[in-house]
């Protein structure tokens, strides 16, 4: 499966919000986001436009891993 391309980092920040991520905080161009589902999990998110895939890829996977899911679910459930 291909990593879209043109994510951004408020994009994402915003998509993560279905699955309860919220920001906790900001440091320069990095965001924080944190949910409380299936325990606590925090991930950073550059606020880059775009982000780079290598790096998106990265977020994705802690992520999918986080919520018993693959990839290409989390991709499809975060509608990027």
């Amino acid at each position: 499966m291909k990593l879209p391309r043109d994510v951004s980092g408020p994009q994402l920040v915003k998509a993560l919000r279905i699955l309860g991520y919220n920001v906790t905080r900001q440091k320069g161009s990095h965001v924080r986001v944190t949910t409380p589902r299936n325990g606590e999990h925090h991930e950073v998110v550059p606020h880059h436009q775009p982000i780079k895939t290598g790096t998106l890829s990265g977020i994705l996977k802690s992520v999918a891993a986080h919520h018993r899911m693959n990839v290409e679910e989390l991709v499809r459930l975060l509608g990027l």
